[in-house]
């Protein structure tokens, strides 16, 4: 009986020590498998984390590729009119971005003077002509247009205007034709932020061009503003410059589905026709490279002649002053007129 007993107990004490071993067999595989799991989700966290990276880039680029289709079918419009558009930012968040570029622009309107305007202040700025023909003023601004006379001893124009975003100031002779123009305007736009594995990655849409940055690397403008210039079939020559405002009311944010309404707000037209002494200079706030980037890329073509020496012979955008184009550019037309047309466009976007 006693051999029987011991017999059941070796049995049942097998049995639970088989039971045991199944039980940490099945527990080690586990282990060994989150093991793996963990390494191989080590080894790829990186190119799953570049892959989002780079589908999160494409992404604000083709809502950036997107807003700036509607924007020119916006600033193409009559004033007040414009279009309903969505966008999908779920990874990107779109902000307005106040005063990025400041433009000044002038020309005289006449071969008979030479007109100059400086020593700008809060109320006040001078004239300057050379032949004398210059007798008062007429500025056109956001709340009207004002006249005033030039001083005749010193040339200076007195006013109590606030002139803040923009002004277009026209000089008028005896008889009351316009001689020269000079405008000031200022530029605000669009910036598209994206989070990154590396940082923040922006996207700026202001006057036409586009500006691009990640947090690990240079500046780089992929479109430049719209400035082109022509020698014509007649044997004449044109400046074309478009300047594109984008005023945001509100804020924009980001959704899955974020409704944008673009709307034109009208456009200015100072230039459009013969013009002498043309100049213009910007400055551009997004960043202290981009502004001398513009003035590489518009004065390439004078840099090359200038190093051929056949600067005696060119036609194009020339420096106004210092070579690099730190005091703006001007055209090289060998004394004749440039055909000069600057339009100035203004679009409102809303949610």
């Amino acid at each position: 009986m006693a051999s029987v007993v011991r017999h059941q107990t070796r049995l049942r004490n097998s049995r639970e020590d088989a039971a045991v071993s199944e039980v940490l067999g099945v527990i080690m595989m586990l282990a060994m498998v989150v093991s793996i799991m963990g390494g191989v989700w080590v080894f790829l966290n990186p190119y799953i984390s570049d892959f989002e990276d780079n589908t999160n880039w494409n992404a604000a680029n083709g809502i950036a590729d997107r807003l700036e289709d509607r924007i020119d079918v916006a600033a193409d419009s009559p004033d007040g009119t414009g279009i309903r558009h969505k966008l999908g930012m779920r990874t990107s968040m779109l902000q307005g971005v106040s005063n990025l570029e400041i433009w000044s622009i002038s020309a005289d309107l006449s071969p008979a003077d030479i007109i100059k305007i400086s020593a700008f202040t809060t109320t006040s700025f001078s004239v300057s002509s050379v032949n004398a023909t210059a007798e008062k003023v007429l500025i056109h601004h956001e709340n009207g247009i004002n006249e005033f006379q030039i001083d005749d001893s010193n040339g200076l124009v007195s006013h109590n205007l606030q002139l803040t975003d923009w002004y277009v100031i026209t000089v008028l002779d005896g008889n009351d034709e316009p001689i020269h123009k000079t405008v000031k305007y200022t530029i605000s736009g669009l910036r598209i932020i994206t989070s990154l594995g590396n940082g923040e990655h922006e996207i700026y849409l202001v006057n036409n061009a586009r500006i691009e940055h990640f947090a690990d690397s240079a500046w780089e403008i992929s479109k430049f503003p719209r400035v082109e210039f022509d020698e014509l079939a007649t044997g004449g020559i044109r400046l074309s410059i478009i300047l594109t405002n984008i005023e945001v009311n509100g804020s924009l944010g980001s959704a899955n589905q974020l409704g944008l309404d673009i709307i034109s707000a009208g456009s200015l037209n100072p230039f459009s026709g013969p013009c002498y002494n043309v100049r213009y200079s910007l400055t551009n706030s997004v960043a202290p490279v981009i502004s001398p980037q513009y003035d590489d890329q518009w004065l390439s073509e004078y840099v090359l002649n200038r190093a051929s020496g056949t600067l005696d012979s060119f036609v194009g955008l020339a420096p106004f002053e210092r070579a690099s184009g730190a005091d703006g550019i001007t055209v090289s037309s060998l004394g004749e007129s440039v055909y000069f047309d600057l339009s100035i466009n203004k679009v409102v976007v809303e949610k």
